[in-house]
């Protein structure tokens, strides 16, 4: 299969986003409880046309500012299908279709590969250790892969053999926080979000020798303050809610962009969760 390297580019999580796929939550339920947040929602909820009107104005504000937005197919047997950032990741010029760990989202990712090859675009099906892009942030030549119970220690040393040009670093944190990026994310060269109570001494360490480390409340924890998506140029979509968050971004020079997708954060992803970005420049 021949390869489109124009649509597959990711060298981090801060140069300007040009293509993105999202997908639709129209079928969007907690069916099994997965984390903290659809634990407080699950007798409430959700509600799937306000989560479609706020995501579409989600996708608007996306193609406002100039990002192309790939939509994927929704069924109605993957109710958590909204969060591709899942179901693969692009690492260098390279799209890996992720193993999901979980029973009710095993299956979304044969979705993004049927697009994959209906576009002639090749990706490496990732294959025998679990991981989901979730768990997985890459700054340059570094790449993060969050160890939890979504993503393994195997599926890191798989990815560190396949990438020889990249320093792989496993990052252990508290696995009821379900992905690595709902509490740290990188938003410059210089700059990542965190939150210290889901992560060791070691690894807070590790991370600031690297970064200048912005913390992130308990209650905006919650609220998934550190699931930001930065789209370049110091352009970043973030909650309205989480004001403290947004206030110490745009004291460091960002444009802060805020939609309301606070239906879909009842499931536990935000921004972040809800796109996987093929090309960054």
């Amino acid at each position: 299969m021949e390869i489109k390297s124009a649509y597959t580019n990711c060298y981090s999580e801060y140069g300007r986003l040009k293509r993105v796929v999202l997908c639709e939550p129209q079928y969007m339920t907690i069916r099994d409880v997965i984390n903290e947040v659809q634990k407080k929602f699950k007798n409430e909820g959700i509600h799937i046309e306000k989560a479609v009107r706020q995501h579409r104005q989600f996708v608007s504000k996306l193609r406002e500012f100039g990002v192309e937005v790939v939509l994927l197919p929704y069924h109605k047997k993957f109710p958590e299908q909204v969060f591709t950032r899942d179901i693969g990741f692009t690492l260098g010029e390279t799209i890996f279709v992720a193993e999901m760990a979980s029973k009710v989202r095993k299956g979304e990712q044969d979705q993004l590969k049927q697009w994959l090859e209906d576009e002639t675009i090749s990706y490496y099906n990732f294959i025998g250790n679990q991981i989901e892009g979730g768990d997985v942030m890459i700054d340059g030549e570094v790449i993060y892969v969050g160890l939890s119970n979504r993503t393994n220690r195997q599926a890191a040393e798989h990815l560190s053999k396949l990438l020889t040009n990249f320093e792989v670093i496993p990052v252990p944190f508290v696995e009821k926080y379900l992905h690595l990026d709902c509490v740290f994310n990188v938003i410059s060269p210089t700059e990542a979000l965190y939150y210290p109570e889901a992560l060791g001494q070691k690894e807070i360490n590790l991370l600031a020798s690297k970064y200048d480390l912005i913390e992130v409340t308990k209650e905006e924890q919650f609220r998934l303050g550190t699931n930001v998506l930065n789209i370049g140029d110091k352009q970043i979509f973030s909650l309205p809610v989480n004001t403290h968050v947004n206030e110490q971004l745009r004291a460091r020079g960002y444009q802060v962009i805020e939609v309301d997708i606070n239906e879909i954060i009842k499931s536990g992803g935000s921004f972040r969760c809800c796109t996987l970005p093929l090309l960054r420049e």
